[in-house]
């Protein structure tokens, strides 16, 4: 198969075929396919796109391109959250353990910031001794202790995806849908978790653009998830301006801490529980929003999660 013939058929508009998805992914892996074909590659998709059965197929060959995480050991329902970020965007630190205690269980790999601002794991490192590694035996033991465990993302899960976005961060392709998505499926459904969901954010502090856009990519990930068989759900939320009132790894820990007292920003704590409602209905703790918004408050209001320290001084 000549890989240049697969470069002509997209820039022609035509639909790839799962065998042409799968030899990109490999040869580009093995180091058989140069950047440069593989940038002219991804530019054809930015203008001619994929549709919703090229980008599984593509998030399907990037997932395979690595290990995938056993979870089979934990019992019951994991669930996993996936924000697509922003300025003061720390709800991973409040929504994980708020969801925890009222039963779910979360088994949730996360990153580093991409931008000029922090990620999960730059803000959780700015607790001292904070440990973002651990091996998979001693993550499944603790998420089947206390239902919550955070770490770092395993470099063997998904390689092409960091040999993709690095190639498309200086070819100028990173904005298009279809890379995005399956991008950010590939890594969620290498985590192992039963029920996934999105927050898609939009505005001036967000990646995308409009509501619209925002939308759009909802959609096409919640489309990858079908095809997997796995619950998708996604929320689409303004990122017009910053989300609750401190922006800093530390001081957003200490906000994300001040929440889950009940001392938090009220658009943030409303996010949480936003959010929080939605999973506990996907792990099947609650019926209804109703049930669950009021599960989420109640563990808030009695304290049920408990710190070992104190973070907030």
């Amino acid at each position: 198969m000549r890989f240049v013939e697969t470069i002509e058929k997209k820039k022609a508009g035509k639909a790839l075929s799962k065998a042409e998805i799968n030899h990109w992914i490999q040869g580009y892996c093995n180091g058989e396919i140069p950047d440069y074909q593989v940038s002219a590659l991804c530019m054809a998709i930015c203008f001619q796109g994929m549709n919703s059965q090229e980008t599984a197929w593509l998030c399907e060959a990037m997932l395979y391109s690595g290990e995938q995480l056993d979870l089979s050991c934990i019992d019951g329902c994991i669930c996993d959250k996936h924000s697509t970020g922003g300025v003061g965007d720390k709800t991973s630190l409040a929504l994980a353990p708020m969801v925890a205690a009222c039963g779910c269980k979360i088994a949730k790999m996360s990153g580093r910031g991409l931008g000029h601002t922090g990620g999960t794991l730059d803000k959780l490192e700015s607790i001292t001794s904070f440990r973002i590694v651990q091996n998979e035996q001693d993550f499944i033991r603790q998420v089947n202790e206390i239902n919550l465990a955070i770490i770092g993302q395993s470099d063997r899960l998904v390689p092409a995806d960091c040999l993709l976005y690095a190639l498309r961060d200086v070819s100028g392709t990173v904005d298009s849908i279809p890379l995005i998505a399956s991008s950010i499926m590939a890594k969620k459904l290498a985590s192992g978790a039963d029920t996934i969901l999105l927050d898609v954010k939009y505005g001036e502090g967000a990646f995308m653009p409009t509501a619209e856009k925002a939308e759009e990519l909802a959609n096409a990930m919640i489309a990858i998830g079908r095809h997997f068989h796995k619950d998708t759900r996604a929320m689409i939320t303004n990122m017009d301006q910053p989300l609750g009132m401190a922006i800093g790894n530390a001081l957003e820990v200490k906000e994300a801490v001040a929440t889950l007292q009940g001392r938090g920003p009220h658009d943030f704590t409303r996010l949480c529980i936003e959010a929080g409602s939605i999973m506990l209905m996907q792990a099947k703790q609650a019926d209804n929003k109703q049930t669950a918004q009021a599960m989420l408050q109640e563990v808030i209001a009695n304290g049920k999660v408990q710190f070992t320290r104190d973070y907030t001084r």
